[in-house]
């Protein structure tokens, strides 16, 4: 008889006990989920004659109740034994533990990553302490080249093999992540495997004075795409749209002729000042234009050297400042804010996570 059934559950329910939160649990579940014992009743439910099912219904809301209340109950009892506990920790501080942010330069980051990735851009990573094949030779700096003094570089330790001296050194810009990416993405005969399309974020150092507008280190992102047929217009397009996604659709860009050992032609990138549009503030120098990044064609030099054919392929390139980018987007004017971890600074960006 189902009211025997439902008689037996309510013993059974009147009884129930619990030694911690988990038991608790599995008793809910076990009577008042939707698999629980109680629910199960409503089969039988359907089976009862039509003058008995009144007082079969008002005994399962009771049993539901029931169950309800001393679950309830048990959990109480639970909350105020562990408030009575002797194992108190008295040394604990009164304040709630307050949950961390992104820092500025992780959520800036995240956002140049996600709108190259839009493009087709693929992360890529390499190691912080370098050789001086990977951070130089290969990216077109001869042993005398003036360029190696645009970089004061951490020299690590040299160390000789089979009479030759290798440089070890804490890399100085993100460019030995290219290179080891052009190494392993080509044949024996200097022909690509696949057309290359990466982005390079990482931390990079220099020799240095720190000051409001320097540091020892920072952090970069450079990009690079090499195919057949790759122009100077392939990258002006995809530097605008990188300039329109990050500051507005209104940003203007325009490129000025430079100088990088690993690009040619190469040229530096300004954009319409987002602060004044372009009309001229103290932010931008009352020119308009804020620099934001270098960029140009790959030397066909640091093709051959990394093993790609020149005379087949071409490319471009690009590296911009994370802190650099940073600063133009929330107007930070010391660099140093960045590594000193002040929590008053890092909560001002709790609502751009």
């Amino acid at each position: 008889m189902l009211l025997e059934k439902i008689e037996s559950l309510l013993k059974e329910v009147s009884e129930l006990t619990a030694a911690n939160a988990e038991e608790i649990e599995q008793l809910r579940l076990k009577y008042l989920s939707k698999k629980g014992e109680i629910n199960a009743l409503m089969a039988d439910f359907r089976n009862v004659a039509a003058d008995q099912k009144k007082e079969v219904g008002i005994k399962i809301n009771e049993l539901k109740q029931t169950a309800f209340d001393k679950i309830n109950m048990l959990r109480e009892q639970l909350a105020t034994a562990e408030t009575e506990s002797d194992d108190i920790d008295l040394t604990r501080t009164p304040y709630p533990i307050q949950l961390g942010t992104r820092h500025p330069l992780t959520i800036v980051k995240n956002e140049i990553i996600d709108i190259f990735s839009r493009m087709g851009f693929v992360l890529a990573d390499g190691p912080e302490v370098e050789d001086d094949l990977h951070v130089f030779t290969k990216m077109n700096f001869a042993a005398d080249h003036p360029a190696r003094d645009m970089q004061d570089t951490f020299f690590v330790e040299q160390s000789e093999l089979n009479d030759v001296t290798k440089n070890i050194l804490l890399r100085s810009h993100t460019s030995s992540v290219q290179a080891r990416v052009m190494e392993n993405m080509h044949t024996e005969d200097g022909k690509l495997t696949a057309p290359i399309r990466v982005i390079c974020p990482g931390r990079v150092y220099r020799n240095e004075a720190i000051t409001a507008r320097a540091h020892c280190f920072f952090h970069q992102i450079e990009g690079l795409y090499i195919d057949k047929n790759v122009s100077f217009t392939d990258l002006k397009q995809v530097l605008l749209t990188f300039a329109r996604e990050l500051f507005g659709p209104d940003t203007k860009i325009r490129l000025r002729p430079s100088y990088f050992p690993f690009t040619e032609p190469s040229a530096e990138m300004d954009i319409s000042c987002h602060i004044c549009g372009g009309v001229g503030c103290g932010f931008c120098k009352h020119t308009g234009w804020v620099e934001i990044l270098g960029c140009g064609m790959v030397d066909p030099n640091v093709l051959e050297l990394c093993g790609i054919d020149s005379k087949i392929y071409s490319g471009y390139a690009f590296g911009l400042g994370v802190e650099r980018i940073t600063n133009l987007k929330y107007q930070v004017s010391d660099l140093r804010m960045f590594s000193e971890n002040d929590i008053r600074f890092l909560r001002e960006f709790e609502a751009a996570n």
